[in-house]
């Protein structure tokens, strides 16, 4: 019989190889709100006090709302965070990828104290980073410092889409923040795109085609 693979856990054994590699200060960089329709991209950077790492941290996709807070809350009083958006105008301008990237090379200049090195989420890095960067897959579910970052990046993009909400009713952003859910689908075909969508997105800009056909129909 097969053994079943170990869940991955994350843990800060990237952080200490490149310590020991002559980078003492050590960042986690991720992003939260690359697959919503509505709402900018959230990129964080965090660097981890390795005397005082907070219990529960963990991939944010992992975690409930009210443990992220918790986790978040206890980041702000022994970690240095720094945190950027990625607005709808650069998402669709330049596409979220590269406003993704963009927000990242933000979050870590915003750092209070510079890092030395970097591990971000994912298999690509933003050009003209102010120190060595390392990308690191599944690096949310792998490095503590990139879970606690992935967690700053969805609780502060979290409370912006719910803010939102009071502004753009009817989408349920405060309920499912912007994604791609069926009650957010039907919303957007009932009421039409509002400015927090992104029109570089096919579903986004299908309605906007079908708003453009119905103004031209009444035209004629």
């Amino acid at each position: 019989m097969a053994l079943a693979e170990s869940p991955i856990v994350a843990d800060y054994a990237h952080e200490r190889a490149l310590i020991a590699a002559g980078y003492p200060r050590v960042a986690g960089v991720d992003e939260a709100g690359r697959g919503p329709l509505a709402g900018p991209v959230v990129a964080a950077a965090v660097v981890l006090n390795a005397e005082a790492i907070p219990d529960g941290i963990a991939d944010s996709k992992v975690l409930c709302a009210a443990d992220r807070e918790a986790v978040f809350a206890a980041l702000t009083e022994t970690a240095d965070i720094a945190f950027a958006y990625g607005s709808v105008a650069a998402i669709d301008r330049i596409n979220i990828l590269q406003a993704t990237l963009a927000a990242m090379r933000r979050a870590v200049r915003a750092l209070p104290r510079a890092p030395d090195a970097v591990l971000i989420d994912g298999n690509q890095l933003p050009q003209n980073m102010p120190c060595e960067a390392r990308p690191l897959i599944d690096g949310d579910a792998r490095s503590l410092s990139v879970a606690a970052a992935s967690i700053v990046a969805k609780v502060m993009r979290d409370r912006l889409m719910t803010r939102c909400d009071a502004h753009f009713s009817g989408y349920g952003l405060a309920s499912h923040k912007g994604y791609s859910t069926k009650a957010h689908q039907t919303a957007l075909a009932a009421l039409g795109p509002c400015p927090l969508h992104r029109r570089s997105f096919w579903r986004v800009a299908a309605c906007f085609e079908k708003q453009e056909e119905l103004v031209f129909d009444t035209e004629e």
